[in-house]
């Protein structure tokens, strides 16, 4: 069963909590399964770095910015998987995303869309699975405080439109949800947070995924074309607020299919059986979020 679900890519300045909410995130995602888990081992096994502690448990993969293709997809003399494999049913994190080599990045294009990766060698060729939940985390400019309530920012437009295409369009048009993590003013950091434990979302998770697994026997983001016009179509005013949205945004395709599989899924979370304006427009507003 495909665990994959939408990928975010978070904004917002240093100290925000972008890399808290990373490593948190793992722990709201639904159970694994007994083929899951053992999937999940035997990557990690062919490593020699599996653990038995980690059983059923979801891996959590953090690369620094400085590792190679290699590192993040796979390979040597006898291919083994890279980062993107030991996230196999789990989440990897790419902190600081404009900072990654171009070309590694670039890599990740094809197991976002497949589900997995092929390694070519001389010698042999290796297929490793890579259905992971992609995170990624990046400032909204070279200095990182564009935005900020204390206007420290001094990048010129040039320097934050440089550091902005770092990332290509056609990668960026593959993360479903584009959030801001803004920084918080004194009386907000100072206050008590009223905010909900882990396992109460993730139960929440658990039933959504449920009624998408009885529904169309997938989850919502695994769903063809041909599924997503069975499963995700709206009613006439949701739909033409989406055509508005990709008139107005110059949206792609792929885009297109993105928005109502992601407002398949928040409608799902609320329980709603029906893809409402409101869960197109909150669909929307996340594609908005595009930093290029």
């Amino acid at each position: 069963m495909e665990i994959i679900v939408h990928n975010v890519m978070m904004s917002g300045p240093p100290g925000t909590g972008k890399s808290m909410l990373a490593s948190r995130f793992a722990g709201i995602l639904p159970s694994m399964t007994e083929a899951e888990a053992l999937e999940s081992a035997a990557i990690q096994s062919l490593n020699g770095n599996y653990k038995l502690e980690n059983w059923k448990r979801r891996p959590y993969r953090s690369p620094h910015h400085t590792a190679s293709g290699v590192a993040l997809v796979g390979g040597g003399g006898i291919p083994r998987p890279g980062e993107i494999s030991l996230a196999h049913h789990g989440v990897l994190f790419l902190d600081e995303l404009p900072e990654f080599e171009r070309k590694v990045l670039e890599v990740l294009r094809e197991p976002l869309e497949s589900g997995k990766i092929t390694i070519s060698r001389a010698a042999r060729q290796a297929d490793f699975p890579a259905s992971f939940q992609l995170l990624a985390a990046m400032n909204p400019c070279p200095c990182g405080y564009l935005g900020h309530f204390n206007n420290k920012c001094r990048c010129t437009p040039d320097n934050i439109a440089r550091y902005k295409a770092k990332i290509s369009g056609p990668l960026l048009d593959r993360i479903d949800m584009h959030i801001e993590v803004p920084a918080l003013k004194e009386d907000e950091m100072t206050t008590a947070a009223n905010a909900e434990n882990s396992e109460t979302i993730r139960n929440r998770v658990e039933t959504a995924r449920a009624l998408q697994l009885k529904r169309q026997g997938k989850a919502n983001f695994a769903l063809g074309s041909l599924e997503i016009d069975e499963f995700c179509q709206p009613d006439a005013a949701g739909m033409a607020l989406l055509k508005a949205a990709i008139s107005k945004l110059n949206l792609s395709a792929r885009a297109y299919h993105r928005i109502l599989k992601v407002a398949r899924t928040i409608a799902d979370v609320a329980g709603e059986p029906a893809i409402k304006p409101a869960h197109i427009a909150e669909a929307v507003q996340y594609r908005r979020g595009d930093v290029n």
